[in-house]
């Protein structure tokens, strides 16, 4: 509900306060005494496109403070929270226009873009009138009027989802398919690679073992000698031959000596345990050094082999391993292609198929729901005098897409045998604005927590049939606000709480102003809208019965 409106050197207002109440607000004056300028107000501070020339003469900056008061569930909250904004029950929207065109937006004293400032607005706000091309006249949002009519978003969410289940199919069956033409283009050329790579079957590690062996072979000829002549240096005929019989020797003449010979009879021992050990190592790498010729070439061509196919692919030779199981598991996937793009097939005909009869559903349900749209919408306009007009919500085929296939239209045929078309290109101003009225009244509900605004819907009617228009007025403002620009005494006089605008001039100033009528001041405005600038009793008298009528 908007609780307040704070307007400066706006065009002809200077400086304006304004508190709006729930229920019917009605807004009276004269023309041209600036009560299109409130609408524009409103409608800057809410972000709407307008005009450009808003700043008052002599003034350099245009301001508008505009507060809602937000029930928990309002859809504001959401708008907000995904904008990064604080929330609250409370919100306070201020725009700034300085005269050189730059305009600044604040919402609850946070900065805030033009385009937020839009979102709220539809949440917040709807506007009607004859040129209403952002509410019931534009055939864009007549599908989504409709289903909110006949509470079909169920059915409109299976669909969307159906859709997306869909599309995601699809998605997927046209990157599998993609996937594996691209990889027939290279079938040959994976069997080729994938062969190699099986017959040689490297091994992680396996290139540097192989060199390291190479390098062992290529230097064993030279080293082998020397190890050889080493071993026969230390062998039988050699060191261990010679301390052996030292060793002998001593043993035969230890007797003699009393133990002299003890000491050095113990260290030959010791020596000759070591040599021994020392000749066994030379023996054991004497026969590693003892190798095949025909090993040393094949050790060479396996290990150029690897590095060769290294190469060819432009990985390193530990990663010839794993690049064998990456082709050779596109290579599988090319042998089972058919099957799996079968198989996505299946699934993507399922999810079509879910999603036709989703959206066939929905559609039957608009059937069902257009009807019944039609004869509220009869019921309606007999009482504002239009019994003999007939409107008519069209549903045709569209494009499949996430709202389903229908395309909705409302459209209206003024009198009996004429042809039917759309609201604001068959109906004249008094009975757009009566079937706009009737419209409402019919869809009153669907958008709770938003302040309806009606600027002159009772232009061209008057009589019984702007009684009418009053009454319905007053029924839409039951459990909400809607705030209505008249200059129908008799819509008036339904308004529970009832503003006057009116121009003055100051020097050379001219001004317009708001005041809030109390029940005396509103029989005299009634009076005026009735016998014009002289209020005369027979006038207020009427005005009077207006007001009791109620």
């Amino acid at each position: 509900m908007l609780r307040a409106l704070d307007i400066r050197d706006m065009l002809i207002i200077d400086r304006l306060e304004l508190a709006f109440q729930p229920g019917l607000n009605v807004l009276t004056g004269e023309t041209g005494a600036g009560k299109s300028i409130l609408l524009d107000s409103l409608g800057f501070v809410l972000g709407w496109r307008g005009r450009a020339d808003l700043v008052r003469a002599g003034a350099d900056q245009a301001e508008v403070t505009a507060v809602f008061d937000l029930p928990r569930n309002h859809p504001a909250h959401a708008i907000l929270s995904e904008a990064g904004l604080p929330g609250g029950a409370e919100l306070f929207l201020r725009r700034v226009n300085t005269r050189d065109g730059r305009k600044t937006a604040w919402i609850n004293d946070r900065r805030a873009s033009g385009e937020v400032l839009r979102n709220l607005s539809d949440a917040l706000v709807e506007l009607h009138g004859q040129h209403d091309d952002r509410g019931l006249l534009n055939p864009r949002g007549h599908r989504a009027i409709l289903d909110q009519f006949g509470a079909l978003d169920p059915l409109r969410q299976a669909v969307r989802e159906t859709w997306r289940s869909r599309a995601q199919a699809v998605k997927v069956l046209d990157a599998a398919r993609a996937a594996l033409e691209a990889a027939q283009k290279e079938e040959d050329f994976l069997r080729h690679a994938v062969g190699e790579l099986e017959k040689l079957a490297p091994e992680p590690g396996e290139d540097a073992s192989l060199d390291a062996r190479r390098r062992m072979m290529q230097g064993a000829e030279k080293v082998r000698a020397d190890v050889a002549r080493a071993s026969g240096a230390l062998g039988p005929e050699g060191a261990e031959g010679a301390m052996g019989d030292a060793l002998r020797w001593l043993d035969g003449a230890v007797d003699g000596v009393e133990g002299r010979l003890d000491p050095a009879i113990a260290a030959l021992g010791r020596a000759l345990t070591e040599l021994g050990e020392a000749s066994d190592g030379v023996l054991r790498c004497l026969d590693a050094l003892d190798f095949d010729p025909l090993e040393l070439e094949a050790t060479e061509e396996r290990l150029f082999a690897i590095r060769g196919l290294a190469r060819k692919h432009d990985v390193a030779p530990d990663d010839l391993a794993a690049l064998a199981d990456g082709l050779s598991a596109r290579l599988a996937a090319i042998d089972g292609g058919t099957a799996e793009i079968g198989r996505l097939e299946r699934t993507a005909r399922e999810a079509g198929a879910a999603y036709d009869s989703a959206a066939a559903a929905l559609t039957a349900a608009r059937s069902k729901a257009a009807a019944a749209l039609d004869r509220a919408m009869d019921a309606e306009l007999a009482p504002l005098k239009m019994e003999r007009a007939r409107f008519e919500t069209r549903l045709s085929e569209a494009e499949p897409g996430p709202d389903g296939r229908d395309d909705v239209t409302f459209t209206v045929a003024t009198n009996p045998g004429a042809p039917a078309g759309a609201l604001n290109k068959i109906a004249s101003g008094g009975e757009l604005s009566r079937f706009l009225l009737a419209l409402k009244v019919c869809l009153a509900g669907e958008a709770p927590g938003v302040t309806m605004i009606f600027d002159e819907i009772d232009r061209g009617v008057g009589g019984a049939t702007a009684d009418a228009v009053g009454r319905r007025l007053s029924r839409l403002a039951d459990n909400g606000q809607v705030l209505v620009v008249t200059h129908s005494p008799q819509v008036a006089a339904l308004g529970q709480h009832h503003w006057q605008v009116a121009k003055r001039v100051e020097g050379e100033r001219t001004l317009s102003s708001v005041t809030a009528l109390s029940e005396a001041d509103r029989v005299d405005e009634l009076a005026r809208m009735l016998s014009g600038d002289a209020v005369t009793e027979e006038a207020r008298a009427a005005a009077r019965r207006l007001m009791d009528a109620r």
